[in-house]
């Protein structure tokens, strides 16, 4: 073990001994300190707690590198100075919100103080709301930014810190960097800690009202919804926050026959009927399908702890249960879109879509068809802001999504929206039934129009500072090694979103182009085009300390009763993709 960094670490955990840190605090320190393994002592200081894609998120616990209110507070009194300084001659204002995590409410309180020590108005909501929440109540506050204080759909002991711009979506460049470099100036004692509070404002019930109405604002065939208001839903909130606003939103649709899941209503933050509050993860649904059996549902949907991303499980041709997968959930949604605005004369020219690099280019050939603009964007919902942002007032936006269980379905809100997007699901199933057909159907349809696809993603996790340093190992490798061939399969496409270089194998010979993105941005992202249609993406995550490798993967599918096989097959071919990648 590195004695160095073992001595650093000690100097800076002693510094957390001193005055100024609670007494839990220090107890947590000293036992760190007195520990002969100092792996904990050096994953807790080894670096400070970054703002990553999106904001702060780590583990909770004593430490330069955990989530605990010194590090929230230094954090809060960084992006404070920023605003002051970015917004000079009026009175800021910010919304701070949080979700059921445990520490979550102390942390939101921490943060309102400092902002109002600051000068800063702060609109602190007065118990937990869904994250699209806050990014709504930014814009219909007229505020200068916002703080929402959630690890999303990451395990028990993670809290988080999301930090929002004027218009409502998580902060991009040049303020993510000016952000963090006020916060890296920051020291613990220049914290002002004080509140104001006459500059503190509790808010509630009427930002529900007025989001609630603009979750209504997404309905687009309300006929359908009328003849199928008995469409039998199974809901559970994760433990989170749609607990109250989703069935509310579902009623405002006209949807009558809705039932949650009575042991995941309960507000806590140690998540006790899953292993983890992800949606992504099958077992997390466990309890909502055993229910929506007992009650013979339609589907089954349950949003995560901050009720930004969903899960959606629907009946198969055979009966039995399938989670709709992220890639396919965003699928639904467009096409949805795209076909049923043009039936209802809704479309007009100047309306697009959005989705990022990532995610399904089933999409991409739906919008081409049909003539839609579609964009292709970075990972994460700020991205899809981003878009709206640069072309407000010139073109409107209808939907995007990408392949984490996310979609924004308007842009009253500037992140992905499980409210909305819950509704809108059950509106494309309320419309399936109205046309004889069950969602599931409504999927095998579309895959028959546009050709079937797998889309599989591997996380590779590797915690700590030794796995920070072997991911980026990892991203060198494959930029020197070129991959050439995956799975048996020739690779004639390689985009590089780090150098903003395309390289095409025309003829033999590789023939390089310009990548042009928003803001001329780049990101650690490379992927990987084959001559048979196969498309790897390799992208480190940016809240987590894991690579995520997505993959999608074509397969022969001439039947909606093939689906299965195509699956397989597709399947089937992963291992030899790993081997290709190295993992």
């Amino acid at each position: 073990m590195d004695e160095q960094l073992i001595k650093d670490c000690t100097a800076k955990a002693q510094a957390w001994l001193g005055d100024g840190f609670d007494e839990e605090t220090k107890a947590e320190v000293k036992a760190m300190l007195e520990n002969e393994d100092k792996t904990p002592l050096i994953d807790a200081f080894y670096q400070n707690l970054e703002f990553g894609t999106g904001g702060l998120r780590g583990i909770m616990g004593a430490g330069t590198n955990r989530m605990n209110k010194y590090v929230v507070g230094m954090a809060t009194q960084g992006f404070a100075n920023y605003i002051n300084k970015a917004f000079p001659g009026i009175q800021p204002a910010v919304v701070v919100g949080h979700d059921c995590r445990n520490n979550g409410r102390m942390y939101a309180e921490t943060v309102a103080a400092i902002f109002s020590a600051n000068g800063i108005k702060a609109y602190l909501f007065e118990s937990l709301r869904p994250t699209p929440e806050i990014s709504f109540a930014i814009r219909q506050l007229g505020c200068q930014g916002g703080v929402n204080v959630t690890a999303s759909h990451n395990p028990r002991e993670y809290n988080g810190y999301k930090a929002y711009w004027e218009d409502g979506s998580q902060v991009l460049q040049p303020h993510d960097k000016g952000i963090i470099d006020e916060v890296n100036k920051v020291s613990l004692e220049d914290v002002k800690w004080e509140a104001n509070k006459d500059l503190i404002e509790i808010v509630g019930g009427e930002l529900d009202y007025d989001y609630m109405m603009a979750v209504k604002s997404v309905m687009i065939d309300q006929q359908s919804i009328l003849n199928q208001k008995d469409l039998n839903i199974v809901y559970s909130p994760m433990h989170g926050t749609g607990r109250q606003i989703v069935p509310m939103c579902l009623r405002s649709w006209g949807f009558q026959n809705i039932h949650v899941v009575p042991e995941q209503m309960v507000i806590d933050g140690n998540f006790p009927t899953v292993v983890s509050p992800n949606p992504e993860n099958a077992e997390a649904m466990t309890m909502g399908m055993n229910l929506g059996t007992k009650l013979g549902a339609d589907l089954v949907i349950a949003s995560d702890p901050d009720a930004d991303r969903i899960a959606i499980v629907c009946r198969n041709d055979k009966g039995e249960w399938v989670i709709i997968n992220g890639n396919q959930t965003c699928m639904m949604y467009c096409y949805y879109i795209i076909n049923n605005m043009k039936k209802l004369g809704k479309m007009t020219p100047d309306m697009y879509l959005v989705k990022t690099i990532v995610t399904s280019e089933v999409i991409r050939r739906i919008a081409d068809r049909q003539g839609v603009t579609l964009t292709d964007e970075y990972t994460g919902f700020k991205w899809i802001a981003n878009r709206i942002r640069m072309w407000e007032g010139q073109r409107k936006y209808i939907g995007g999504g990408e392949e984490s269980f996310g979609f924004m379905a308007y842009d009253a809100v500037r992140d992905k929206c499980s409210p909305s997007a819950i509704c809108l699901i059950c509106e494309i199933a309320a419309y399936a039934k109205d046309h004889g057909m069950s969602l599931y159907e409504y999927l095998m349809n579309i895959y028959m129009e546009y050709g079937f696809q797998r889309e599989t993603t591997i996380n590779v996790v590797r915690p700590g500072k030794t796995g920070a340093e072997e991911i980026a190992a990892m991203m060198v490798n494959y930029r020197k090694n070129p991959i050439t061939e995956i799975a048996g399969s020739k690779v004639v496409c390689i985009k590089d979103y780090q150098a903003l270089v395309q390289k095409d194998l025309v003829n033999g010979e590789w023939k390089e182009s310009k990548i042009e993105m928003a803001l001329g941005a780049t990101s650690n992202v490379l992927q990987y085009f084959t001559e048979d249609g196969l498309k790897v993406s390799v992208r480190p995550s940016g809240t987590e300390p894991k690579i995520k490798f997505y993959f999608e993967i074509p397969a022969e599918m001439k039947t909606p009763d093939q689906y299965e096989a195509a699956t397989a097959a597709a399947e089937a071919r992963v291992p030899a993709i790993k081997a290709s990648l190295g993992i």
